[in-house]
């Protein structure tokens, strides 16, 4: 048996998790002065999410082969530093489009949460893993809620540009803290580049890796549907911006509680067990909000208490599930992070984007807890698929 290998501290991981996500939101309270400031209209400055989220998804595919090739710590490394430039070329930007251009870039460090769970899967087993990315995934949903919050106060005092230097200090600091505590975890770098591409074919041959994707496709479908549908769906209540970020801030709060469970109960629990408990919950979380709907209970809570038990179960669901989507092949596991990665980001936001295509003001409560519910209950018959799976398919440790 080989010696298990040495890998960072899980609070270097934690980190660098936080900062993966952390640019996707923290400046968007400053977007209308910064299209203002440009002199263009805010659409051209909505951009800056579109674009980032299409490259990000991108980059998924090509981060994790190149870990899998060159090794982890190269990747993060050049990922860090790539980054730290691009925001601070955000931050100087002259004008909207040199915005734009840098904004792309930056998103280079979005899969390196995919590569840091590569990391962890290089050093641990499977059931071992899945506790670790509890963690992790626990920095993933808080740094998106103190984001907007520590932007617009560094906006309010100092300007917009403030929060990009901001960000590229912590970036400075990720990376000096990766220089130092993240030694190189691949114990199997493969020789040629194409050797990871190859993987694809086989990941997306396999019946076992599909469940998985499709299982954290839908579990965050789910959550985006709620994110495009709860502002509208709350207009009934007649919330302020404040009160309705903050019912909306629930659901964030319910993943950061799963996270937690999930990683108190890897090891103790089969991943199968969890994830298909995780995707129970959400599914008689939302039915519950549907019977009170059905019942005529009109109080606010009756619509974001249901919807608090999607958050929970996607805490307990996404680890185990991203802990088992790439523990399929032993040798490719930065690739199918990637991939993995890549197919989650596109699902959620088709059911984004169908949340926000079906629902109008007339059916908004009822239809945004049928449009989670249908996502919760596809993201439970992969999880279901993948226990059945399991007992048929050699499972990697």
């Amino acid at each position: 048996m080989p010696n298990p290998l040495r890998g960072p501290r899980l609070s270097t991981l934690i980190l660098l998790s936080a900062l993966a996500i952390l640019p996707i939101n923290f400046f968007l309270p400053s977007l209308p002065g910064m299209a203002a400031e440009f002199g263009v209209d805010y659409g051209i400055m909505g951009l800056s999410l579109a674009a980032y989220a299409g490259v990000s998804a991108c980059l998924q595919l090509a981060l994790g082969p190149l870990s899998d090739r060159f090794g982890r710590r190269p990747v993060i490394l050049w990922a860090l530093t790539i980054f730290i430039a691009a925001t601070v070329g955000c931050a100087v930007a002259p004008d909207a489009w040199s915005f734009l251009v840098c904004r792309m870039v930056q998103a280079v460090i979005a899969p390196t949460y995919a590569v840091s769970l590569a990391v962890i899967r290089d050093t641990t087993s499977r059931d071992e893993a899945a506790g670790r990315f509890g963690y992790l995934a626990m920095a993933w949903a808080i740094a998106p809620m103190l984001g907007p919050t520590v932007g617009g106060l560094l906006d309010q005092v100092l300007g917009w540009r403030a929060g990009f230097y901001a960000l590229a200090l912590f970036g400075a600091a990720v990376l000096s803290l990766c220089w130092t505590n993240l030694p190189e975890t691949n114990r199997a770098p493969s020789n040629i580049m194409a050797e990871q591409y190859r993987a694809y074919p086989e990941l997306l041959g396999s019946k076992l890796f599909w469940a998985y994707c499709v299982c954290m496709a839908f579990s965050v479908g789910a959550f985006y549907a709620f994110l495009a549908g709860a502002p509208l769906a709350a207009g009934a209540f007649d919330l302020s911006p404040a009160v309705l970020g903050l019912y909306m801030g629930s659901i964030t709060g319910g993943f950061m509680a799963g996270s937690f469970l999930a990683g108190r109960l890897a090891g103790r629990l089969p991943v199968t067990t969890i994830l298909v408990a995780g995707r129970v919950v959400a599914c008689a979380g939302l039915l519950f909000g549907l019977i009170l709907y059905a019942a005529g209970i009109g109080h606010v809570l009756a619509l974001f208490g249901p919807c608090l038990f999607v958050g929970v179960s996607n805490g307990l669901t996404q680890p185990s599930a991203s802990a088992g989507a790439i523990s399929v092949r032993s040798t490719h596991t930065g690739s199918a992070a990637g991939l993995a990665g890549a197919t989650t980001v596109a699902g959620a936001s088709l059911m984004a984007a169908f949340a926000g295509a079906v629902l109008t003001v007339g059916n908004a409560r009822s239809g945004l807890l049928l449009v989670m519910l249908a996502s919760a209950v596809v993201a439970l018959g992969a999880a279901l698929l993948v226990r059945h799976l399991e007992g048929t398919v050699p499972r990697t440790t």
